[in-house]
């Protein structure tokens, strides 16, 4: 049976009334994240130009200085103690020593030909990190962070309504391009950003989604949920792989603050305390190379009696994920897990949040997600222009409320499920629902007393 007119108003005036809401709270933080995370696709290519005479050094074919002996040239120039060691990933690259100083963490970077020192940063202190602290939130901290599920959630919906609002219906809209695919009008218009805006949305509408998922594994309350249920059922990590040798209470996550999301929760192994002592980082290094951990790998220092050497890399081809723990005393591996040993919920969640960084496929996909965010800009842009133009003076320009309020009340039966799903998203979007009841009354009751007037 066909919806009549009336109906068909009605819903479409619903689903407008909460893409506005959405657009509302989203845009704000959609320009962030478009432009942090536009620039954090290009990291690596940006943090070589700007520390490029610290980082890089000139490739020679004499023998490198050990890797004690790096460590103990950043620590003469840094007083502290050293908890990571980075050897160099290509031969014109520095070694990176991290050190915790009296005056906080510095990154030490030192030549391992010469074994001088070439520079230094403060640890996760640079630009680059800055730009990542300021896209998840947590450089305004953790409650901060909590915005990011919220907004993950909104973009959805943002997005699906957005769909809605787009597809062609009525007469003729078989045949109609305006608005679709293409862009009428002139600037000086409110048509033509309308139709920048629908043309634009459905461009990058599905990008908005992949992004607005694959980043909610950072989310502090629905991503680390996900987490401990996924490796709690052997769908992140095997649980198997780490019961079978003496672990800590200690958790990756708190050893390595760019560990991957499957590993996050991952318990860290013990050494057992021998006579014959530690075997030292040059050993330690020895073993990571003939195990065959790929370049560019990471070395988390023992800070204890029982603490173990954790070499890590998580680079751009996934296959290459690895962390191994060796003890301390033994040399032996204590574990040894890779991307192949995650659980499908795990895989899949890494795939997509290594893409979501543009590191899986090259540079196609720094390219591709790069131009996303730019249409994201756009798209904010054209949606804020569009509302300015369209409001009334001095009011906000809701969208209409639909006559029968219980279009209003199918729509917010549809956002329920998602509210589930994302329950922080959920909460927001009953407070939304509880302004827009007395945004709606007091209208009423405004067109009731100009009635009688």
């Amino acid at each position: 049976m066909a919806r009549s007119p009336s109906n068909a108003g009605d819903l479409y005036r619903a689903v407008w009334r909460w893409h506005f809401y959405a657009g509302l709270f989203v845009i704000p933080f959609l320009l962030s994240l478009a432009v942090t995370g536009g620039l954090y696709l290009f990291k690596d290519e940006i943090n070589q130009w700007l520390y490029n005479d610290t980082v890089m050094v000139e490739a020679q074919a004499t023998p490198t200085v050990t890797p004690e002996r790096q460590v103990d040239a950043a620590l003469a120039a840094y007083a502290g103690d050293a908890f990571r060691y980075v050897p160099p990933p290509a031969d014109n690259r520095a070694a990176e020593v991290d050190i915790t100083t009296a005056n906080g963490k510095q990154a030490v970077y030192v030549d391992p030909y010469s074994g001088e020192v070439t520079g230094s940063t403060p640890y996760r202190g640079s630009i680059m990190w800055t730009i990542r602290y300021i896209h998840s939130l947590s450089y305004f901290g953790e409650t901060a962070s909590l915005i990011i599920e919220i907004v993950g959630g909104w973009a959805i919906l943002l997005v699906l309504t957005g769909i809605y609002l787009w597809w062609p219906r009525g007469a003729g809209s078989q045949r109609q391009r305006g608005g679709v695919v293409t862009v009428r009008s002139r600037p000086a218009k409110r048509l033509f950003w309308r139709d920048l805006h629908a043309v634009t949305g459905i461009f990058v509408g599905g990008f908005i989604l992949f992004l607005a998922v694959t980043g909610m594994p950072w989310s502090t309350l629905w991503g680390s949920q996900v987490n401990e249920w996924a490796n709690g059922n052997n769908f992140g990590y095997p649980d198997g792989v780490r019961v079978n040798v003496p672990v800590s209470e200690e958790r990756l996550v708190q050893r390595e603050t760019t560990t991957t999301w499957s590993m996050e929760q991952a318990q860290i192994p013990t050494s057992e305390p021998s006579a014959a002592g530690p075997i030292g980082l040059d050993r330690a290094v020895e073993t990571f190379d003939d195990l065959g951990l790929a370049p560019g790998y990471a070395i988390s220092l023992p800070s204890r009696a029982t603490g173990v050497y954790t070499g890590s890399i998580y680079p751009d081809d996934l296959s290459q994920q690895r962390v191994v723990h060796l003890d301390q005393y033994s040399g032996e591996p204590l574990l040894d897990m890779n991307y192949a040993d995650y659980g499908p919920m795990g895989k899949t969640l890494e795939w997509g949040i290594n893409t979501h960084m543009g590191q899986q496929y090259g540079l196609a996909n720094q390219l591709v997600l790069a131009l996303a965010c730019a249409g994201i800009v756009l798209l904010c842009a054209s949606g804020g222009v569009m509302w300015w133009k369209r409001r009334p003076s001095g009011r906000m320009g809701v969208p209409p409320a639909p006559s029968d309020p219980r279009r209003l009340r199918g729509v917010l039966a549809l956002l329920a499920i998602g509210g589930v799903i994302f329950p922080l998203t959920g909460a927001s979007m009953i407070v939304m629902a509880l302004i827009d009841a007395v945004v709606r009354r007091r209208g009423e009751r405004a067109r009731q007393t100009a009635a009688t007037s």
